[in-house]
């Protein structure tokens, strides 16, 4: 049987408040699993790019990154907020360790290629990016893993890459070595059959039910690609995937998404 690894990827929402952050982590402490953590950004990033006459520059909720914007998202990201998590985790008696895919070559990524939109300094990542020895190594030293959105490409050049796909990939890079559970925390209790029924969490989905959610318009917008992903992990080998609330994760609460 293998042990069960739990990845938790949590939003900027969380972090931008530090008692909702605060209460996160003493609930992510109780668990007893071994444990992975990614975190997006917040707002802070864009209130210095805005303190500095930077205006921030957003395409379909993704950051367009030029050089200068880079230089603040790598010290709010990598610096600040990495370090004020893994802080937090310490305090709660987890011995974290704060990453950025550039820390032990852990997550290689390649500049977005320019199409429609150039995105600058932002990174994709492919089946091949993640070194999976590594964090086995960390786990097995008993280590918490906690990730920000920053990664590299080799060659020197930091980038700026999607807290959901950076979650998605370690998931789907450690999924032949343990049993992972992907788990999308953010403000809600789960995915909802109506959005304006915090109480109709939908408890279970599978792919024939996403598909039918889908098409009746139930599930849309911004949870849409969410869940395309997380389904595209389940496919992968990921043993099963969790949308919930972040102050919530130690309740039955939720919506678990499932292979079949």
């Amino acid at each position: 049987m293998q042990e069960v690894l739990k990845i938790f990827k949590i939003g900027g929402g969380i972090i931008d408040d530090a008692a909702q952050l605060q209460q996160f982590l003493s609930e992510l402490a109780k668990l007893d699993n071994k444990i992975m953590l990614v975190h997006g950004g917040g707002k802070g990033a864009s209130q210095m790019l805005q303190d500095l006459g930077i205006e921030p520059k957003m395409v379909q909720g993704r950051r367009i990154t030029d050089a200068a914007t880079l230089d603040i998202v790598t010290m709010f990201y990598a610096g600040k907020t990495n370090k004020q998590v893994v802080a937090g985790l310490q305090a709660y008696g987890l011995n974290a360790l704060g990453l950025s895919g550039a820390d032990g070559n852990v997550i290689r990524a390649s500049k977005r290629p320019v199409k429609e939109i150039d995105y600058g300094f932002v990174g994709d990542i492919d089946e091949h990016s993640v070194n999976a020895d590594l964090l086995q190594a960390l786990l097995t030293a008993d280590l918490t893993p906690v990730f920000c959105a920053i990664t590299h490409d080799g060659q020197g050049q930091l980038l700026n890459t999607n807290a959901d796909t950076i979650a998605s990939s370690l998931a789907r890079a450690l999924a032949p070595f343990y049993q992972v559970e992907l788990h999308f925390c953010f403000e809600k209790d789960g995915v909802l059959a109506d959005v304006n029924d915090e109480h109709s969490v939908i408890p279970q989905i599978t792919p024939g039910q996403y598909q039918e959610l889908k098409a009746s318009g139930v599930i849309a917008a911004g949870m849409v690609p969410k869940l395309d992903n997380a389904f595209a992990a389940l496919e992968a080998g990921v043993e099963r995937v969790v949308i919930e609330n972040a102050l919530k994760i130690n309740e039955p609460v939720k919506t678990i998404l499932c292979r079949s």
